[in-house]
C-alpha cells in the first residue's frame, strides 16, 4: 500500500499527477445558481459565479473564529506537510482521508494558516517567493544547487547544457523511461552545511544538518557541467510519488527534448532545489504549529 505523499497544492489540475488516482478538493466551486461560467474569459464577478468548498460545519467554524475558507484551506496544508502529525497518523493517512485537527482560537489558525501560506507559494513554481527566488537570496541558500564546472573556465550557455548524463530515454511506445544519470555523493563542506534555524520556543537550540540530510549530493547534467550540494533529502523529496528533480531531468535528454537546456531552465533547477530546500526547513516550525494545534482544539457538536 502506497504512502501518504503530504498533499500538494496546485493552481491548475494536473493530469495523470502521481499514479493518476489522485483526489482534488479545490478551495472554490462553480456556483450552480448563477449563471454560467466560461473559463475562457475574464470573470468581473468571481464572488457571484463561485462558492466555498466547505460543508455548512465548516462554514459555522470559519464563522465562529472570524476567518475565511483560504485560512482553513491554508491551516490543512500547513498540517499536513507537518513532520510529526504525518508520523503519527501513518497507518491512517494510507487508508482513508485524513482528519485535520482544528484550533479553537481564530489566532493560532491564522498562525497555521500563514506556515500553509508559505508551503503553498513554494509548491508553485510560477509563484515567486522572495529570498528565494526573487530579492535578496536568503543565506542558508546561496550554495544550494549552484551551477558549476569541472576544472577551470566558466560555462558556455550555448554548448555547456546539453543534459547527456543518462537521465531518460524513451521506451516502448515512446514512454519516458527513468535513466540512473550521474549522481556523486559526498559530505558537505564547511561552507555547505546551512545556518540551522531554531526551534520555535526553544534557546539557542540548532538544527542538525540531518534536517537536509547526513550527506549531499553533485547532479552531473554532462561530463563538464553540474549542480552543486543537493542535499540527500532536496533530492529525494517526492510529489506524487516521484522524485521531483530527478522525474524534471528524465524528460530533458536531448533525444527526447531535441535540444539542449536553456540557461533558465538550469536556473529552474537551482530554483527548484532552493525551493524544496525551504520547504524542508519549515519542518521544526511546523511541527510546533501541529502542537499548538493539538493543545486546544475545536469541539464539534454532535448534533445532526
Amino acid at each position: 500500500m502506497e504512502r501518504f505523499d503530504r498533499g500538494y497544492v496546485t493552481s491548475v489540475l494536473a493530469d495523470n499527477f502521481g499514479n493518476g488516482l489522485s483526489s482534488y478538493f479545490p478551495l472554490l466551486l462553480a456556483n450552480t445558481e448563477t449563471k454560467q461560467i466560461s473559463f475562457l474569459e475574464d470573470n468581473e464577478d468571481d464572488d457571484e459565479k463561485t462558492t466555498e468548498n466547505l460543508s455548512l460545519e465548516s462554514k459555522a467554524y470559519i464563522s465562529q473564529l472570524k476567518v475565511t475558507a483560504s485560512d482553513l484551506f491554508h491551516h490543512t496544508i500547513a498540517v499536513l506537510h507537518c513532520p510529526a502529525y504525518r508520523a503519527k497518523n501513518a497507518g491512517a493517512l494510507r487508508q482513508d482521508f485524513p482528519r485535520i485537527p482544528l484550533p479553537d482560537r481564530r489566532e493560532t489558525l491564522i498562525a497555521s494558516a500563514t506556515l500553509g501560506r508559505q508551503i503553498a507559494a513554494l509548491l508553485d513554481p510560477e509563484t515567486p517567493v522572495p529570498g528565494i527566488t526573487s530579492g535578496k537570496l536568503r543565506p542558508e541558500l546561496k550554495t544550494i544547487a549552484v551551477v558549476s564546472r569541472v576544472g577551470t573556465g566558466n560555462l558556455d550557455p550555448n554548448t555547456s547544457f546539453a543534459l547527456t548524463a543518462g537521465w531518460g530515454h524513451a521506451g516502448q511506445n515512446n514512454v519516458t523511461m527513468p535513466g540512473r544519470g550521474k549522481v556523486v555523493d559526498r559530505p558537505y563542506t564547511p561552507e555547505e552545511i546551512p545556518p540551522a534555524p531554531l526551534r520555535k520556543g526553544e534557546e539557542e537550540v540548532p538544527l542538525l544538518k540531518g534536517d537536509l540530510g547526513g550527506s549531499t549530493h553533485d547532479i552531473y547534467l554532462n561530463d563538464i557541467a553540474y549542480w552543486k550540494n543537493i542535499p540527500n533529502r532536496v533530492w529525494s523529496y517526492t510529489i506524487g510519488g516521484y522524485q521531483v528533480i530527478k522525474k524534471w531531468l528524465s524528460y530533458r535528454e536531448p533525444e527526447l527534448l531535441g535540444r539542449s537546456l536553456k540557461q533558465e531552465e538550469v536556473i529552474e533547477v537551482t530554483q527548484m532545489a532552493r525551493r524544496i530546500t525551504a520547504i524542508l526547513l519549515l519542518e521544526p516550525e511546523l511541527d510546533a504549529n501541529y502542537q499548538a494545534v493539538k493543545q486546544s482544539t475545536y469541539q464539534w457538536s454532535k448534533e445532526k
